[in-house]
């Protein structure tokens, strides 16, 4: 099949593009390259446009499937105003575009739009909004959910998502990655008081599986993301000690956040995504640390 693939530099986007292209599809990336990088698209043979989604959009190539990754994504984006137009004109540019060539759309959502609701978090509980980016989000699958009936459309709500190619998130990375990276070159891990918050941690080979199984959904919906594992940083800590063979004490400090802004636990019922899109996370936290570190062993802490 034929793919288009926005956000194609970011972070799984640029996993996605590449692993459509081995599997033997054709992949065209749109992407800014503002948070995107193209060293994350190294050996990609597609083509690349670079292009602002948010913008007017005019495509002549005709795709099978249209999956949508572009967003500002960092919560802590300075300018809310800007982070919530953009991810929703863009959205909606790709809607007009999928719909006027009758092709699959697939998009990231996010877990964020939870807040700190009950866990496990199921797809129809009440949101809780906690930023521009969250707020772009839950209007994307109000958008989403009104068009069930007229199209092909299937929204995931990615949980925590860590793996290769995430370094250009900066500051937005993993805390997979950034405590790993502490670990890794003997600096205490850093966490806030006292380490007990909960994340679904995912694999991004697994987001990405999930990803392209959403293209033989059983009908337009949206789904959860995750591994229906939450585990604490206290733990994440430890599995990181193991993996990289070292002892390092955790250092405590007050969070730096407003809490009424701070998610503190996630944790993904993945019922739907089962039933719906066939869809259950191979990977283990550890296995997958394992994997991705030995990505960052042989390109770089950087990359």
């Amino acid at each position: 099949m034929k793919c288009l693939v926005t956000g194609g530099a970011g972070f799984i986007g640029s996993n996605l593009a590449l692993e459509l292209e081995k599997q033997g599809h054709e992949v065209v990336v749109v992407d800014t390259m503002l948070s995107g990088n193209k060293n994350n698209l190294d050996n990609f043979k597609g083509k690349i446009i670079e292009k602002d989604v948010s913008e007017p959009l005019e495509l002549n190539e005709k795709f099978d499937v249209i999956f949508h990754e572009a967003a500002i994504t960092d919560p802590r984006h300075p300018n809310d105003e800007e982070t919530y137009n953009k991810n929703i004109q863009g959205f909606k540019n790709i809607i007009n575009l999928a719909q006027k060539n009758n092709v699959k759309l697939i998009y990231a959502s996010t877990a964020g739009l939870y807040g700190n609701g009950p866990v496990p978090m199921k797809e129809g509980q009440e949101k809780e909004t906690l930023s521009a980016y969250g707020k772009s989000k839950l209007e994307m699958d109000n958008i989403a959910s009104k068009l069930f009936d007229k199209m092909y459309i299937v929204g995931l709500r990615y949980f925590n998502v860590f793996g290769p190619r995430e370094a250009y998130k900066n500051r937005a990375a993993s805390m997979a990655y950034h405590l790993g990276k502490q670990i890794k070159f003997n600096r205490k891990p850093r966490i806030f008081k006292f380490g007990e918050q909960i994340r679904d941690h995912i694999y991004v080979k697994d987001a990405v599986d999930a990803t392209i199984k959403a293209v033989d959904a059983k009908k337009s919906c949206i789904v959860n993301v995750g591994t229906g594992i939450g585990t604490t940083f206290n733990e994440l800590v430890n599995v990181l000690n193991e993996v990289l063979e070292k002892d390092l004490k955790t250092e405590y400090f007050d969070m730096s956040y407003d809490p009424k802004t701070y998610q503190s636990n996630t944790q993904a019922d993945t019922t739907k995504a089962e039933n719906l899109i066939g869809f259950k996370a191979k990977w283990s936290l550890k296995e997958g640390i394992k994997d991705y570190f030995n990505f960052l062993d042989k390109y770089g802490w950087e990359q």
